[in-house]
């Protein structure tokens, strides 16, 4: 697997990322990097950044 970081938009969901070593959250706190993450993209998850499915029960669609 390569180290170069990857985001993928997923349809009607979150960012996929993967192969980033940090984050940097809105306060300006670190964040805890995973391998592989999910980032909200519609605004609704109570965990932002990080998805929490709210997409998926509200019926978001991009």
């Amino acid at each position: 697997m390569s180290d170069t970081p990857i985001i993928t938009v997923t349809r009607n969901g979150p960012y996929k990322v993967q192969n980033v070593t940090g984050i940097t959250l809105s306060d300006g706190t670190e964040g805890e990097a995973k391998a592989t993450m999910f980032l909200c993209r519609c605004g609704m998850s109570a965990r932002k950044p990080f998805c929490d499915g709210s997409h998926t029960r509200e019926n978001w669609q991009e």
